[in-house]
């Protein structure tokens, strides 16, 4: 044993006192002022328009987690203050109550009730076993909706001998006949069915509307999440997205929409064409449900969703966003029901659009920001979630009728941000192999000087089908803060650009998605100002799968940061809590043709890695699990290869779930950077050399 943790200590010898310390300030953004940063989200106007709850999340400093609460302020931003303790708020239709989710007994997430008058009481309204979630009011106000989990008995009955008394045996096995049985932040799931259910708002016991061995909710990938569902005005029915086809947990990105009859449960198909049809809204005079998706037409990896709208009776589907080619997000009824409003993902900014009954989408806002979680009023007043690269997120107010004008209501970072010095964000476009066109964006220590020679970050996406943009993002000011110059970018795959362009990977990830990543280094190394010696790469998830292909081709970099990677596709199917996404990348299952899923393993390329590598990963982490990072670290040890394994407790995919998490990845990955940056240590805080 002593001898185990001797070398346990002399494994990480490497971290010196003046490697690893980062230099206290008050005016820039240092790890330790993480602690104080807040975030604002989804914000909930009363059905007035006069108040808005919110959600607040900070750090919890004590318990070493975030904790979110809901506040109210009014619609002018006045009067801000702290309501309850919960989350997900929804008002009742005549806005004298809200329904949320908070912690009550027996145990976990139950739905709680808050009448919104000047006393103000809380009733616990369920009392489950199982978390509810996805609540909606039904139009009078008397019934509240939810989804929630329906347990299956996966009981083998065998003749096991009588245990003799007081005998304390092992428990029973689980027994496992799905092909999704496990999730990332949630562990083993219980086996069963989601489904819907209604309850009285004044409490009672829940009535189960869906039945049968199916789920309702979209599960593009197979796992549990987020149920699209809406009432009909007169209350009788509802629309709710799902799968109920035999063999569903085979299907990727498949879901159909369904009525269902609240009185006698029959449930009508209303989506008759196969696709991935989800987020379901009913318009406020019942004639039209507006919903996402995009018909079945062969494999893809990606492609942008549509806007839809159909008859409650499953009649006249009609495209509704012709040439878009942007994912419509938050889809909302104006009050008059001839327009849909939703924001979507463009070029790194995040903008709200419209789209009326027989007319283009057109968008409203504009400007280099991320506007998101959109609640329009009846009256046409917009409350959204709006960040850029110096401002985090904040609620701001418009009107659909002047779009222009933006107010922000609220300012939770104030404390933090006044007297600090911020990096600035250069936006870059820059040319890549086919011809193609690729975003990114370079971030600045707060003093920079173009005279001056700076280590690079070159820090890459997950996903892959996700993207950088516009928003604060706290990682790369603190990377900036610390002397580091750092190239964000989004390479072909990454979504805001159209299907085209996001599909670009398809049975070759990686592929082009590398050369636009070294086009834009070449891109930033013709500017003058980076040290080609310290240039340093990293990513977690999609980021790890590409970091760790970047330097099985290429020795340019002097240290990488690889974090919870993706490296053998093979064995990943049989690890990861998303197999149906795997099997969907290849042409053929392994069995059929292991070559091109060898072809694309970063594995297969440990023999060209000379870059000292750290490789770091949740122990719990259920989509890119833990030997994934450890086959790629022993194969790298056995080359003799410089690497380091860190393994975060606690933690699932991802390694900042845990704010004391979040603040050693970045601690851990600029002492690693500045041990191997050539000529010395990195550039002090705030940027002077």
């Amino acid at each position: 044993m002593w001898r185990q943790l001797r070398l346990g200590i002399v494994a990480l010898g490497w971290v010196t006192p003046a490697l690893a310390q980062e230099k206290p300030s008050d005016t820039l953004l240092t790890v330790g002022r993480y602690l104080d940063y807040e975030t604002v989200s989804d914000p909930q106007p009363s059905p007035d328009g006069q108040q808005v709850i919110f959600t607040r999340r900070s750090v919890d400093k004590m318990k070493d987690n975030f904790e979110s609460a809901l506040w109210i302020m009014g619609a002018d931003g006045t009067r801000q203050r702290f309501l309850v303790k919960g989350s997900n708020p929804v008002w009742s239709p005549d806005g004298t109550r809200i329904a949320y989710l908070a912690d009550g007994e027996p145990k976990g997430m139950q739905v709680f009730v808050r009448y919104m008058d000047a006393e103000g009481a809380v009733t616990q309204v369920t009392r489950v076993m199982q978390s509810p979630g996805n609540l909606r009011w039904s139009p009078d106000g008397k019934w509240i909706g939810f989804s929630m989990l329906v347990p299956q008995d996966s009981t083998w009955k065998i003749d096991l001998p009588k245990a003799p008394e007081g005998a304390q045996w092992t428990r029973a096995p689980q027994i496992v006949n799905k092909m999704v049985f496990r999730a990332d932040r949630t562990g083993y799931l219980t086996m069963g069915y989601t489904h819907l259910f209604l309850i009285p708002a004044t409490g009672g016991t829940p009535h189960q509307v869906t039945h049968g061995d199916w789920n309702v909710g979209s599960r593009a990938g197979g796992l549990p999440g987020g149920v699209g569902w809406d009432w009909l005005p007169d209350g009788k029915s509802v629309v709710v997205e799902g799968d109920d086809a035999p063999d569903a947990e085979l299907h990727y990105q498949r879901s159909n929409l369904y009525l269902v009859d609240l009185a006698t449960g029959t449930q009508h198909r209303l989506t008759t064409q196969d696709g991935n049809w989800s987020s379901p809204r009913v318009s406020p005079d019942g004639k039209l449900i507006a919903f996402e998706g995009y018909p079945a037409a062969g494999s893809v990896s990606y492609r942008t969703d549509d806007l839809y709208t159909i008859a409650p009776d499953g009649s006249g589907m009609a495209l509704r966003s012709t040439a878009l080619d942007r994912d419509p997000s938050g889809i909302t009824w104006a009050a008059d029901s001839k327009a849909i409003y939703f924001t979507a993902v463009d070029r790194g900014t995040s903008n709200l659009w419209v789209a009326g009954i027989g007319a283009a989408p057109r968008q409203l806002t504009s400007g280099t920001h991320m506007i998101g979680n959109a609640a329009v009023t009846r009256n046409g007043v917009v409350f959204a979630v709006r960040t850029n690269y110096s401002r985090p997120p904040d609620i701001v107010r418009l009107e659909v009728k002047k779009p222009a004008e933006l107010t922000q209501l609220t300012d939770v970072n104030a404390d933090l941000l006044t007297g600090t010095r911020l990096a600035e964000v250069e936006e870059i476009w820059y040319g890549s192999s086919g011809g193609a066109r690729i975003q990114g964006w370079i971030v600045k220590p707060p003093s920079f000087n173009p005279a001056r020679k700076y280590p690079l970050i070159l820090e890459i996406h997950g996903g892959p089908h996700g993207n950088y943009n516009s928003g604060f993002n706290y990682q790369f000011q603190n990377f900036a803060a610390n002397g580091f110059v750092v190239l964000y970018t989004n390479p072909r795959g990454s979504t805001g650009y159209g299907s085209a362009f996001g599909n670009a990977i398809f049975h070759a990830y990686p592929s082009v998605d590398y050369d636009d990543l070294m086009a834009g280094v070449d891109s930033l190394l013709g500017r003058g100002y980076i040290d080609a010696k310290r240039m340093y790469v990293g990513g977690c998830s999609g980021g790890g799968v590409l970091s760790s292909w970047v330097i099985g081709h290429t020795t340019r970099f002097a240290a990488a940061a690889v974090r919870c990677p993706v490296i053998d596709w093979i064995s990943f199917t049989g690890h990861t809590d998303i197999p149906l996404f795997t099997y969907n990348f290849f042409e053929k299952p392994y069995w059929e043709d292991p070559l091109p899923w060898l072809k694309q393993s970063s594995l297969m390329y440990v023999g060209n890695v000379k870059t000292p590598t750290m490789l770091m990963t949740g122990v719990l982490d259920m989509r890119t699990p833990m030997p994934q990072t450890e086959e790629f670290y022993q194969a790298l040890k056995m080359r003799g290869v410089p690497a380091v394994l860190v393994r975060f407790e606690n933690e699932w995919h991802g390694t900042g779930s845990r704010p004391s998490n979040w603040m050693r990845t970045q601690l851990y990955m600029m002492s690693w950077y500045r041990k191997w940056g050539g000529d010395g240590p990195a550039a002090a805080v705030g940027g002077e050399p």
